[in-house]
């Protein structure tokens, strides 16, 4: 019988299965993104407020990014595209994103302030459809699941360890031209005997991806499958924070996702209004304690969750409270902890646990998927959808609206 550690030889890579992927985000100023919109606004005022040599030391210049770039716009959001050194308008609305793993945070979508913004990647997003898979680390002995997934644009930032790729499931807006092996889908139909989507197969990869680089056992078991890609629903609406796979017949109810009543996290004690030390946890009550504040119910398995080789709720925590003094735009920030982090921190504290309690079903699986029949690279080799032509790892061609180029100028693509 063959071992997990052997399937994950024979299994197939994220890589080939889908096969066009983006680099991470590379922001090059670390004020363009903050944990509340209203802090970006604050910032791009205080940047407009200066002038000459002060706008440039205030927008710190990169090799990429200067005031004086000329850049085209961002994909979907129309912010000018007159140089910065020029500019005296409003702040481009700030968007959601995700920030490394689980941390939700707001960037000003302007190429001009963002040394690679991956175009490509803003061109196929979308509000409905679109999903994305994150590669949180390549270092195999970091903790943490290998991947993270989305429905917001995430910036693939990894805490630690070298970032991964960001693999879209649609190559085109609107659940357009899926983002996986050619062939593909067919192929899992007809040795499954099922009809297959592209959201199923994310499902799958969500439950069975492991390993660095990642692989997917793929099973040739239809009751599996089933199994395996209910599991990988909950693991997408758990991670989307219920924007994706809502469905309350199979307890993922719409809204954000909650723990039943008695172990839904609260503020026992009041969070201080300036927090100056790093969280730490209480064991026995099961509480999250920040300085004076405590919040339980708080299970040790979402304490303890890691991810990009980091503790979730400490990286999420650090990314809010000054490790001292800012400098230039990052000192623009709340002067008091804002109410929606506490909102905020309760519902990544829920979704940690949720996701936490999922875990035994998928170990569970992998055994049994491991000592079954499999659908191996061999396979798919053999049936002609490995290995994936070179096109299939390029971006799509997306021709239904213009884009604005530098200075105003319109592109055409």
């Amino acid at each position: 019988m063959p071992t997990v550690s052997d399937v994950s030889d024979e299994a197939p890579t994220l890589a080939d299965l889908m096969p066009w992927s983006v680099p991470p985000l590379r922001l090059g100023r670390s004020w363009v993104m903050a944990p509340e919109a209203g802090t970006l606004t604050a910032r791009w005022d205080r940047l407009l407020k200066a002038d000459g040599e002060e706008r440039e030391r205030l927008f710190q210049p990169t090799r990429a990014r200067t005031p004086h770039t000329a850049v085209a716009q961002l994909p979907g959001h129309p912010a000018p595209t007159t140089r910065l050194e020029r500019e005296d308008g409003p702040c481009a609305a700030p968007v959601r994103v995700l920030h490394g793993p689980y941390d939700q945070q707001w960037l000003i979508p302007d190429q001009r302030l963002i040394d690679a913004a991956r175009p490509e990647l803003w061109r196929v997003a979308d509000g409905s459809r679109q999903l994305y898979a994150v590669e949180t680390a390549r270092l195999p002995q970091l903790p943490g699941p290998p991947l993270v997934f989305s429905a917001l644009l995430p910036d693939g930032h990894s805490p630690a360890g070298r970032p991964g790729r960001i693999r879209p499931l649609f190559r085109r807006p609107g659940g357009l031209d899926p983002n996986l092996a050619p062939g593909l889908l067919g192929h899992l139909a007809l040795r499954l005997d099922t009809v297959v989507t592209a959201e199923d197969v994310l499902a799958w990869i969500a439950a069975q991806a492991t390993g660095s680089p990642v692989r997917v056992p793929l099973t040739a078991d239809p009751a599996l499958w089933t199994e395996g890609v209910a599991l990988g629903r909950r693991l997408l609406w758990l991670h989307t924070r219920g924007a994706r796979f809502a469905d309350p017949a199979e307890d993922r109810p719409a809204g954000h996702p909650r723990p039943p009543g008695g172990r839904r996290p609260y503020v026992r004690s009041a969070l201080p209004d300036v927090p100056r030390e790093a969280p730490s946890y209480d064991p026995e009550e099961q509480a999250l304690v920040l300085g004076s504040g405590r919040v339980a119910p708080v299970p040790e398995t979402a304490w303890e969750f890691h991810a990009g080789g980091t503790r979730v709720l400490e990286t999420w925590f650090g990314r809010r409270i000054p490790a001292g003094a800012a400098e230039g735009l990052d000192a623009v920030r709340p002067t008091a902890w804002p109410r929606a982090r506490t909102t905020e921190l309760l519902e990544l504290i829920s979704v940690l646990a949720l996701l936490a309690e999922v875990r035994p079903s998928l170990r569970a699986l992998a055994a049994r998927v491991a000592g079954g029949p499999l659908i191996g690279a061999a396979e798919l080799r053999a049936s002609r959808v490995l290995p994936v032509p070179e096109t299939a790892r390029r971006p799509a061609s997306v021709l239904d609206h213009r884009e604005e180029g530098p200075d105003g100028q319109f592109a055409l693509l």
